[in-house]
């Protein structure tokens, strides 16, 4: 079977919307019915920073990139998740089991916490792009992907279509030409 550009640029915009529709579900069962802020497939797990807290380092909208970890060492840029939010701070303190920790734009320090609730430590930060991620999680973002998908794979489609139709109806009229002038002989 021979794949045209057109079959491959299709099948990638099939697996982007696969891929978004498929993470926000996943997302929202762990969010809703877990309880849990920062799913961790694999041991890695994304989230965007949501206050200036890290300043200059993290930027409000910066997509992190976080790494499941056994043990954090002091100055570890850790998240942690707090009731139902997710906080992304400095480790300043470690006593045994417990965390302190504290955002590098705050002048105090955030009450300490177990180890066990540190959900990782940022590998990656990726400036802004968590803004456009965190609206792909809206319904409004959710349906803009969907209906450009379909736009993006329907387009060319109809084009090829009408193409087609144009180069049939041309045979068509190019035959009807051709019994036309074997009749009239």
């Amino acid at each position: 079977m021979k794949f045209t550009l057109k079959d491959v640029v299709r099948l990638l915009v099939l697996i982007v919307c696969g891929t978004v529709l498929g993470v926000n579900v996943y997302l929202a069962n762990a969010k809703n019915l877990v309880g849990n802020q920062m799913p961790m497939p694999f041991g890695y797990g994304a989230a965007v920073v949501l206050s200036g807290s890290m300043e200059p380092v993290y930027s409000v909208g910066d997509l992190i990139l976080v790494k499941e970890t056994e043990s954090v060492n002091v100055d570890d840029i850790v998240v942690y998740q707090s009731g139902s939010s997710l906080v992304v701070h400095r480790v300043v303190e470690i006593n045994e089991d417990m965390v302190t920790t504290q955002g590098d734009a705050n002048n105090v320090a955030d009450d300490p916490i177990a180890s066990s609730a540190i959900k990782g430590v940022v590998f990656l930060c990726i400036p802004a792009v968590g803004t456009f991620v965190n609206y792909l999680k809206t319904p409004l973002g959710i349906i803009i992907t969907i209906a450009l998908a379909i736009l993006l794979v329907e387009i060319p489609n109809r084009l090829e279509k009408s193409k087609d139709d144009d180069e049939t109806q041309r045979l068509i009229d190019e035959i009807n030409e051709l019994k036309k002038e074997i009749y009239d002989k």
